[in-house]
Parts: C-alpha cells; sequence; structure tokens
C-alpha cells in the first residue's frame, strides 16, 4: 500500500476512535467521502494494524446500533422545531 493511504487510513482511524463519531462525521471533517472513509477502516486498516482495526470496529459497530434512536431523535428535534 503506498504511503499516503496509509497514513490516511491511520488518520481517520485515529480520528474515530478520539471523538467515537460517524463514518459520516469523519468524512465531513476531513473533506473525503463517506466510501472513501469506509474502505479505510473497514478494509485497508485490518491488511496493516489489526488492533487498531479492531478498536476502530468497535466504535463503528456502536454507532450502527444507536443509528436507530439517532434516527428518532433527530425526527422529534424535526418536528419540535415546526411546531414553534
Amino acid at each position: 500500500m503506498w504511503e499516503y493511504i496509509e497514513e490516511r487510513v491511520r488518520t481517520h482511524a485515529e480520528y474515530i476512535l478520539e471523538t467515537g463519531c460517524t463514518v459520516r462525521a469523519c468524512a465531513a471533517h476531513f473533506q473525503t467521502s463517506k466510501s472513501t472513509v469506509h474502505k479505510d477502516v473497514t478494509e485497508r486498516l485490518r491488511e496493516f494494524d489489526l488492533p487498531l482495526y479492531r478498536s476502530v470496529r468497535a466504535v463503528l459497530d456502536k454507532n450502527l446500533n444507536e443509528r436507530h434512536i439517532r434516527g428518532g431523535i433527530a425526527t422529534r428535534k424535526k418536528y419540535e422545531n415546526t411546531r414553534k
């Protein structure tokens, strides 16, 4: 793997670990596509740093399990704002 890609992958992974953010938020922070971030942290990271991959995978799984809750909260806020 090219060095600049490996550096980008590590940067994305470390940011997700530090903040606990979603792939979408990480992509917005680094101004890259969601597809790139997702491929970086789910496929490329596993190739060269398995312990870091497992840590990031735990954060991504947590975000996946909370997704439906976050969607409900966002919908509630949306309709509360329209009532006011």
